[in-house]
Order: C-alpha cells, then structure tokens, then sequence
C-alpha cells in the first residue's frame, strides 16, 4: 500500500473514531444543562401537538456543540437530517432544491448561517414563516413569481457570529440558545466517555489534566485526547495517567493554561510589537499572518475567558496576567490607564 492510500485510510479511521464520539441522544449529551432542559421541554409539547419543532438558533464558539445538538435534535424528534453550509449555497435555486428534498418534520441544519447571500436569505423567510418558497420564473419586466408548498421542517441555524446576522432572519428563529465554554469537570466526563469509546484506559488524574488543557471545548477536548492515546501506546503502558498526560501535552506545545503557540504567539506580538496594547484586530492579524477571523472567533475567545486579553475601544489590550505567564516583567503602570491615554 503506498503512502497516499496508508494517509486516506489513517483519515478515514479518524473521521469514524470523531462520529463515534459525538453524543446521540440528550442523555449522552454532556454540559449545557439549561439549554438541554429546555430542549427536552420543546421537543415533548411539540410532539404532543402533533407540529413540528420551532426554529432554533444556536450561537457560540466554534467546537461547543451545535451539530452535534442538531443531530441529537433530529434523533429525538425521530425524523432525518439534512446539513449544509451557508457558504456552501450559493443560488436561491440550490436552497430550494434542498427545502423541497426534505420530508415532512425533517431537520435542516445550516452551519454558519450568517454568511447566507442576502438573496438566499430572503429565499429563506416565506420558506421559515409560511412553508412556502416564491420561486421566480422568466426574467425582466415578463418575470413571475410562483408561490409553492414546502414540506413542515425545522430550521436550525448555528453561527459563531451572531452579531453579523441580519435582524429579518434573526428574527424568524423562535428559539435562540448560547452555548458557553464546558467546566473542567464536564470536559473530565466528555473525556472519560470518549476513552470508553476509543477503547483506552484513563485514570482520573489523567482525564483531569486533559479536561484542564482542553479550552473548555469538547472538540478539543477529544483531539487531546487521540494524540494522548497515541502517546500513551507508544511512550506508556497504554494506560493515559497524569504524568503521561502532562508528558503528551507539554509535547504538543499546549501549556499548563491550556494555551497553545499561537495563544503564545498572540500575547507576545501585542507585549512586544505594539507595547501590551492597544491593536487593532486588522493589524494583530496582519502581524500574525492570520486571517482575522481565526483570530477573533477561534483564538481570542478563550484568551479573553481566562483573562489574558482585553478589548478596548482602541483594540485588544494584553493584561497583567498575560505578563506573568509568559515570564515578562509587566508594565509598572496599570493597563487600565494606560488603554484609557491611547484614548
């Protein structure tokens, strides 16, 4: 077998062991208590109904969850699923090819679903409000507009940036959920039930500094965990311990915090480049060369949870604490004021 096959076969395993991880039913469903609660609630009155399930919207940082509670959503309404992409539609005719391939009841899930073209968008609205899709037929001053019946489904939107989507679309989504970052001690039980999964054996002490290092974020909680596996297998007895797990990760760059060397990266460049701040995103990203969205949305998140960042008017500040873990003398007067000069 040559090593292209051996690399698509090894991706392949790795693209079953991920599906295998993710959660399939509520009760599997680690974390976001309150919004499992409720979903629980919507889903037995809409079933007692005899209707379809209200339109949800779920917002938040990337790897929280979202497809995987529109999966979960789907199994216990006990009808299909269809998952596409906001990017991915590109013309009002390939959304409603979609629509009208669903079944009555079914499930569409839209990942990222505020970067819609607008004249997508606006294909969407009869289609939420009145299960009906104005189809346009010829063009110019002869054109005609057909209004046609669309199976009853459930929209579920998932966006990592709410604030980019428009008002008449955000408006239509009767249910609207944030999913926060995960407790170390939920990350703990997301790792324990993957390893189960992945036929590894873990100690407590080891699921722990896996769940501690993880970002609060199951995706990544369960890549840690793959690589510490492998690690374990080859450098270990097979067993993921605290020290084999600490070993694993101070290999793949990821620190006691959690932060990686692009989190390390970002903090020095604001400190030594542009004096502890402030930078303009546009510039940060610039200096990084990194798109800024991978800045905004998958980095600075997490950076700003454990206090490591600012955001100002002026732009991203780093804080005291940003110094002391990375070993740099901080500056003698407080950050605060020194924002509030820059103003």
């Amino acid at each position: 077998m040559g090593r292209e096959a051996i690399t698509r076969a090894r991706e392949r395993e790795e693209d079953r062991e991920l599906l295998s991880l993710r959660p399939r039913r509520l009760e599997e469903f680690v974390g976001q208590e309150r919004i499992k609660g409720q979903l629980r609630l919507y889903i037995e009155a809409a079933a007692r109904r005899g209707e379809v399930l209200d339109h949800i919207l779920l917002h938040g940082p990337p790897g929280l969850g979202k497809t995987s509670l529109a999966y979960i959503v789907a199994a216990e309404l006990g009808v299909h699923i269809k998952l596409t992409s906001g990017p991915v539609i590109e013309r009002p005719g390939d959304l409603a090819a979609i629509i009208t391939g669903l079944s009555e009841g079914d499930v569409l899930f839209i990942d990222e679903i505020h970067r819609l073209r607008r004249n997508v968008e606006e294909l969407l609205y009869p289609a939420m409000e009145d299960f009906k899709l104005d189809i346009v037929i010829g063009e110019g001053p002869s054109a005609q507009t057909l209004r046609i019946d669309v199976p009853r489904f459930t929209l579920i939107g998932a966006t990592t940036r709410t604030g980019l989507l428009t008002s008449p679309l955000r408006d239509r989504f009767e249910v609207i959920f944030h999913l926060d970052f995960y407790s170390d001690s939920e990350l703990q039980e997301i790792v324990r039930r993957g390893a189960r999964i992945l036929g590894v054996e873990v100690t407590d002490e080891g699921a722990r500094e896996i769940a501690r290092r993880a970002r609060g974020t199951p995706r990544v909680a369960h890549r840690l965990l793959k690589r510490v596996r492998d690690y374990a297998q080859v450098r270990g007895e097979g067993v993921i311990t605290e020290p084999i797990a600490c070993e694993a990760l101070e290999m793949l760059g990821i620190d006691a915090e959690g932060l990686d060397e692009l989190d390390r990266l970002i903090l020095r460049t604001i400190i030594e480049k542009f004096g502890g701040g402030p930078v303009g995103l546009e510039t940060l990203a610039a200096a990084l060369s990194e798109e800024k969205d991978t800045v905004s949305e998958v980095y600075e998140p997490f950076l700003l949870k454990k206090g490591f960042l600012q955001r100002t008017p002026q732009g991203r500040v780093a804080t005291e604490r940003a110094y002391r873990h990375l070993g740099l003398s901080a500056p003698t007067r407080p950050l605060s004021l020194l924002a509030e000069e820059e103003r």
